[in-house]
Order: structure tokens, then sequence, then C-alpha cells
């Protein structure tokens, strides 16, 4: 189904339900090969005035080498029947895998960036990158760090300005 330019804030809520099934993540490694991740922890609203999508990647992480190649990234909301993928692309590395083509998924063009989007999905947010900061260890309170960082692997916080927002045509937001 086509897409349509939408208002970066129309679909917040869809958005938002939908994270904690997992979002995808899509960038381009440095070699300029699509390469796509499970995100379940994001924020999206202002800073500094702008729509800002906030999303968190961990150093070790292959998507970590491609946005610090690219400076964007696309935030993918899948359509209903993907788990599958999103859970394969949450589970592999771009590394070692060409998610794209083991998912079937359909590299789409971004207008703003050169990161892709992945056409199967059905809300699509084009950002890029206007700071990023590493997580300060010494400032968590000691149950996160137990909880999400006994490893010591820890976040990269990248802040990506929405340039567009695309969805397809007739999109709810409902499953």
């Amino acid at each position: 189904m086509p897409k349509i330019e939408v208002a970066w804030d129309e679909y917040l809520n869809e958005t938002t339900d939908r994270l904690p099934d997992g979002l995808l993540l899509t960038s381009l490694d440095p070699e300029g090969k699509p390469n796509t991740m499970a995100i379940g922890w994001a924020s999206i609203g202002i800073v500094w005035s702008r729509p800002m999508f906030i999303v968190l990647v961990r150093h070790s992480r292959y998507t970590y080498e491609c946005i610090e190649a690219t400076g964007d990234f696309t935030v993918n909301v899948p359509a209903p029947g993907m788990a599958e993928a999103v859970n394969f692309c949450g589970s592999v590395s771009g590394r070692d895998h060409d998610k794209f083509a083991e998912c079937g998924l359909t590299v789409g063009q971004s207008q703003t960036i050169t990161s892709p989007y992945i056409d199967e999905c059905e809300l699509v947010y084009e950002c890029k990158v206007v700071q990023h900061t590493d997580v300060v260890p010494e400032n968590f309170a000691p149950e996160i760090i137990d909880q999400f960082y006994a490893g010591g692997d820890f976040h990269r916080i990248y802040f990506g300005q929405i340039l567009r927002t695309i969805a397809e045509e007739g999109f709810t937001g409902r499953d």
C-alpha cells in the first residue's frame, strides 16, 4: 500500500502502544548495507523545540556502528503479522545476518536522510541525529544497574530529530 506524509505527532499513541512489542530501528552500515534491529526502549516528543525520537543503542550492537556512520536512522512501526520478523531482528546481529533478505523485508528510500525504511512497516519516522550522549553508570539507581547493566554493556542515547513521517494510506494504528 502506498505511503503518504503525515504529521509527526498524528500517531503518537499508536507508536507508543506498539513499543513494548518492538519497533524496528534501521540504518546503513559503513559499506551502505541496510541493517535493522528491534527496539523496545525509546521516547518520542519535543526537545529543543523540535520533534524528537530518542532511542537507546548499546555500544556493542552493530546498529551502533551504523548510526555512527550515517548520523541518522528510521524508526519503523511494524504491521500486524510482523512479530516473527521483529523477534528475528532483535535476536541476531547484522554483522552475521542480512536481516532484510532473511526476513523478506523491502528497502524503502527515505527522502530526508540516507538511512532507509522498511516498506512493510505501516508507519515510519525519518530521524537525523542532532545529539548523542552516553549513559553515566554512576548516576543510575543500583537496581537499574543490577537489572539492565550487570554485564556493563551501556547505551548511547541518540536524539533523532524527526524530519519526516510517513504512513500507509488508510493507517489507523489498530490491528
